[in-house]
């Protein structure tokens, strides 16, 4: 079995989504599906599913491939009880099954007829139909043995208490279902599938720690071929195989053999070989240039003939004149085609306030939280939460949905008024805040007016410093900032942060909505950073890169832990 993809591309009037995409998926093969928000890689699953076609290009595979995929798994559930979504998800596996029921009653009744018969002619047809069905019944057999389906009732409390979902009941319609538990509810509906491909739109949204470590295990083991869209680093390293790539500008498909760690070095490596071309390039030019000057000024009937020979004289210096003439007609030839097609500047790296020094904040606690409560009706958030931020800190804040991580990041930002308590912010704090809902956000005017602020200056030199981030290009920045893709929002956000300046940072899901590569670069200028950092992240890999110190929200209580990600993983028995 293999699914392959050849130059499918994709547009919706002049916005090309998809370009040119190849690749192939060989059976028990794991990879996964990276770019930025808005490249295509959701086009692309429904195209491989059939629910869109495709502008060009063709999605191959066997007739009897069976496709599962997440997002379906609860389309026109919501009447469903929990078990009858199970069972409908198991469709083929209960058709399996049926049929080898039937299979065994065809078997019975020939045994039975062929030792009641005593013609040898018949004796010999009952045998060539008992052939026929043990041949058929072993195939649908081995069928139902892949799709495990003579451990159906362990796999289904397996999975279930994998995902952290063994306490619903069965008979719990799907619509009473919180957000987080229709999506694990449905994860496991399509796990127990067991498909022959599986593809997987950010699958660990929704999980916790512990499922999300469980199902890691789940797919090194899943024999069938799985797809995975996910910005979670760890556990695509955890995972897939093969990493294929949809790159932002060009929406064509580049392929990484290896894990996410693999990808990640490749895309290291690209970024110094760009960097080493384009300087090679600029020395080229600047020779060229050099060449063609004094090529141009060198007079080949500048000197007189020494022998009296003018007419060897003559021929010599036109022959001369000939050759830095053809010189100057290849130099310029070059110069043309390079400046017709240059390899473009790379980005500098990104840096937030490279230039500030800690020591700068005259107060040993830059923010101060004292006794901040907060309530959404009748619900508690934070109770008489205190805490406070010190010139180093490195705060990891985690919490399930809802626990009220957010409300105390806005709280501290001041863009939200508690019920009681007061927060206190050094007056030589700059602060710098990165909401997940991108509320405080202004979309009034150009991508290039958000960015710039209303500060005075040249407009034309803000231009440059935007562009230089590398984050947009230059037909963006008149782009209206309201028809924005979440992911070029995050995008703008972060070039805000950046012009901001600001010594000490409050950052709501950093790592959402942002490629790959943008992630790596920002997180390393967050590590880069000088000042106080207080994250709210569900990344694993950005906790246990970044985080000094952990806190974590329950029932409306904050619990403090000063260590690190391994330290604190230690204190609950991972």
């Amino acid at each position: 079995m293999q699914l392959s993809i050849n130059n499918v591309a994709k547009a919706y009037g002049d916005h090309q989504v998809l370009s040119q995409i190849s690749f192939s998926l060989p059976f028990g093969q794991k990879m996964g599906l990276v770019g930025a928000n808005g490249v295509g890689k959701s086009t692309l699953l429904k195209i491989i599913l059939g629910h869109l076609e495709a502008d060009s290009g063709q999605v191959s595979h066997p007739e009897s491939l069976e496709i599962g995929y997440l997002e379906q798994s609860l389309e026109a559930a919501e009447t469903m009880t929990i078990t009858q979504l199970v069972d409908n998800m198991l469709g083929r596996l209960r058709s399996t099954e049926e049929q080898m029921r039937e299979l065994e009653e065809k078997m019975a009744s020939v045994a039975t007829s062929s030792a009641a018969s005593s013609v040898t002619a018949s004796a010999a047809s009952a045998s060539e139909d008992m052939d026929e069905i043990l041949a058929e019944y072993s195939r649908l057999s081995e069928l139902f043995e892949r799709s495990g389906g003579y451990d159906m009732d362990y796999r289904l409390s397996q999975v279930f208490a994998g995902l952290g979902i063994e306490r619903l009941d069965g008979s719990r319609r799907v619509g009473t279902l919180s957000g987080g538990e229709k999506s694990r509810v449905g994860l496991a509906a399509l796990l127990l599938q067991s498909p022959d491909l599986l593809l997987l739109d950010e699958p660990t949204n929704h999980l916790d720690f512990d499922a999300l470590r469980w199902l890691e295990g789940y797919l090194q083991s899943y024999r069938g071929a799985v797809l995975i869209v996910s910005h979670d680093r760890q556990f695509l390293n955890a995972t897939v195989s093969t990493i294929v790539e949809i790159q932002e500008h060009s929406r064509e498909a580049k392929l990484y053999s290896g894990n996410y760690d693999f990808y990640a070095r490749a895309k290291v490596q690209e970024r110094a070989k760009w960097i080493e071309a384009y300087w090679a390039q600029q020395e080229e030019v600047r020779e060229l240039r050099k060449l063609m000057k004094s090529k141009a000024n060198v007079n080949a009937f500048a000197r007189a003939p020494r022998d009296n020979d003018k007419f060897a004289y003559t021929f010599k210096a036109e022959k001369k004149q000939i050759s830095l003439a053809r010189d100057i007609r290849s130099a310029e030839e070059k110069l043309r085609r390079i400046v017709e097609d240059p390899i473009p500047k790379p980005p500098a790296e990104l840096q937030i306030n490279p230039d500030f020094d800690p020591q700068a904040l005259p107060s040993k606690t830059p923010i101060t939280v004292m006794g901040v409560s907060k309530a959404y009706g009748d619900q508690v958030v934070l109770e008489e939460i205190s805490c406070s931020v010190e010139p180093t800190s490195r705060i990891v804040i985690l919490g399930s949905n809802g626990a009220g991580k957010s409300t105390l990041l806005k709280i501290m930002a001041g863009t939200l008024l508690p019920d009681s308590g007061t927060v206190h912010v050094a007056p030589s704090v700059i602060l710098g805040h990165l909401d997940q809902e991108q509320e405080t956000l202004v979309t009034d005017g150009s991508l290039f007016d958000v960015y710039r602020n209303g500060r005075v200056g040249d407009p034309e030199e803000f231009k440059a410093e935007l562009l230089g981030y590398g984050l947009f290009t230059w037909p963006d920045l008149r782009k209206e900032a309201e028809t924005l893709s979440v992911g070029q929002k995050r995008k703008l956000q972060i070039s805000g942060l950046i012009a901001q300046q600001a010594n000490l940072l409050l950052l709501d899901e950093p790592t959402n909505h942002i490629s790959l590569d943008v992630l790596e670069e920002f997180e390393k200028a967050l590590l880069d950073f000088a000042g106080p950092v207080v994250a709210i992240s569900h990344d694993r890999r950005f906790i246990e890169r970044f985080a000094n110190e952990i806190w974590e929200m329950r029932d409306g209580q904050l619990v403090r832990f000063m260590g690190d990600w391994g330290q604190y993983q230690a204190t609950q028995g991972h």
